[in-house]
């Protein structure tokens, strides 16, 4: 398969996604800079002004992560993944648009709720239409073009949030308005772009296409009721990406003690966060495509594998040159992880469960990411490396889980022939 083979819906639904990561990851670097600005006063429940700060920049992450599955099995049991994406979006327009509103820490704790409950409705569903698109000779290419979009939004939304609060304040209609309600604006208008590329070119497959039996067999698994492994397959994938998620996030809370560590400025640390991105955008659509053609499992297993030494060596480099390395190699594992396991997942999804199956997944991803770097923050009082040997740990176990809890979806005649297309597309 080739990536200019792709089915237009998908890159339809991988443009929809990148707008909203752009808007979302805009409030990355928004949201301490505006709480710490002074326009956010008020009651702060006894708690410290850093804590109360953190509980509210958390508050998405946990919140989405409860609902993912419940959002997931309702867009499976309505059969409708594009309502559920288009109002997850549009809700995060509002959110996005109502921070310019807020004036105290419970408005702000409200809003990052509700942007909470938008992405919950829309990861699950957007994946799970993706995967639907897709064929078992495309699902690791498409899922590898789905992520690259999302990665070039995610990375450019921090670079442009601070042009744009650095810029401010502008004038609009004549009304001046400052950097911050200019970058919540963008933020809300990219999620409004997402809306509408899916709601003019994006359309649910027809239902008598979907897998009839499905529907009688919604929800996921904690065993493996039909191979010899322990776990099911989809769950051991979850943990997987859990472990990958907390070991990439490790890095976020520790920019102070890398700085002096390495001694170093806010640039090349931005420049470190960045190369990681970077391999994800140019390696996670080829790798996907590979994964169509010579199976799943090794790409999965050997990127976690990677990520061991790439994740340790973060705590054990003395050079900035050397944390790019590193960082540039981490990417590289994680990247060729990301895109087939979402795949072999899809695989192994009824076509009419895939909301379900794959919120398995983004759940695992987004509470890794939130609890991460609270991780790193505590174990760094135990010294520079133990974040970093922590996140090796992970990774190893997450590889040990893959190899030993996931079989390979795709047989030798299915990845030289592309194999049996899934519910939908015959």
């Amino acid at each position: 398969m080739s990536l200019f083979d792709t089915d237009p819906r998908v890159y339809a639904l991988a443009f929809a996604r990148m707008a909203d990561s752009i808007g979302n990851s805009f409030l990355i670097i928004v949201l301490p800079l505006y709480i710490g600005s002074g326009v956010i006063t008020g009651q702060t429940f006894g708690l410290g002004t850093a804590l109360i700060t953190g509980i509210i920049l958390s508050a998405f992450g946990f919140l989405s992560t409860i609902l993912q599955p419940i959002a997931g099995q309702l867009s499976d049991r309505s059969g409708k993944r594009r309502i559920f994406i288009i109002v997850g979006l549009a809700i995060l327009a509002v959110a996005n648009f109502v921070y310019s509103l807020a004036g105290s820490y419970t408005s702000m704790l409200l809003i990052r709720g509700l942007q909470g409950i938008g992405v919950a409705l829309t990861i699950p569903s957007t994946v799970a239409l993706v995967n639907e698109l897709a064929t078992s000779a495309s699902r690791g290419g498409d899922m590898g073009v789905f992520n690259t979009f999302r990665f070039v939004g995610f990375g450019a939304g921090p670079i442009l949030a601070g042009t744009v609060i650095n810029g401010g304040p502008y004038s609009l209609l004549g009304l001046s308005i400052t950097g911050f309600e200019a970058a919540f604006y963008i933020a809300a208008i990219s999620a409004m772009v997402g809306a509408i590329l899916v709601l003019v070119l994006v359309e649910d497959p027809a239902q008598e296409e979907l897998d009839a039996e499905a529907s009688d067999e919604i929800g996921f698994a904690i065993f493996d009721h039909d191979h010899d492994s322990l776990i099911d397959p989809v769950l051991a994938l979850g943990i997987a990406l859990l472990f990958v998620a907390m070991g990439i996030a490790l890095l976020e809370p520790l920019q102070t003690q890398i700085n002096e560590h390495l001694g170093q400025g806010a640039t090349l640390f931005g420049i470190e966060f960045s190369v990681f991105i970077v391999a994800q955008v140019f390696l996670q659509a080829p790798i996907g495509v590979a994964s169509d053609k010579y199976g799943r499992k090794p790409f999965i297993v050997g990127g976690l594998a990677i990520l061991v030494p790439a994740t340790l060596a973060q705590g054990l480099v003395t050079t900035p040159l050397a944390m790019i390395a590193t960082r540039l190699v981490q990417g590289a594992a994680a990247a060729t992880a990301f895109a087939p396991g979402f795949a072999l997942a899809g695989d192994l999804a009824d076509s009419g469960n895939s909301g379900t199956t794959f919120s398995v997944l983004t759940m695992a991803f987004t509470l890794g990411t939130a609890i991460g770097p609270l991780i790193a923050g505590y174990l760094v009082s135990f010294g520079y490396v133990v974040p970093f040997a922590f996140g090796a740990v992970l990774a190893a176990l997450g590889a040990l889980l893959v190899y030993s809890q996931v079989e390979e979806t795709l047989t030798g005649s299915q990845e030289t022939t592309g194999g049996p297309q899934p519910a939908g597309q015959d």
